[in-house]
């Protein structure tokens, strides 16, 4: 089961590159006014939630302990995520605010995941 565990942390982090990583990519747009979300967001994010539901469950079922409380913080953070990257993907240009909150939660969510014990 620890290897299941572990090859789902892989493409957890493999999410969250790619959430953050499409952030960081359109940095410079942001600064003109003309960032996007682009796709690998919005992928990155669904492979996140996904992958995320999957680790609680394996980690459950090897007998592991969860703190719900954090899981849920972090699963609320990545339902605002999704929720402003799908309504806003198809959109030539996002508002810099609404695109800066995305990557300041993204990276709470990763200080979340880090710090929190």
């Amino acid at each position: 089961m620890s290897v299941l565990i572990n090859v789902f942390l892989g493409l957890h982090i493999i999410g969250i590159a790619s959430l953050l990583g499409g952030f960081l990519t359109q940095l410079k747009a942001m600064g003109a006014g003309t960032a996007r979300f682009v796709p690998a967001m919005l992928h990155g994010a669904l492979t996140m939630l996904v992958t995320g539901v999957l680790l609680v469950g394996f980690r459950e079922m090897d007998g592991g302990t969860v703190d719900n409380v954090k899981i849920g913080v972090k699963l609320a953070v990545l339902f605002v995520i999704l929720a402003l990257v799908y309504v806003k993907r198809d959109e030539e240009r996002v508002d810099k605010a609404l695109f800066g909150a995305v990557g300041g939660l993204t990276v709470a969510n990763i200080f979340i995941a880090v710090l929190w014990h």
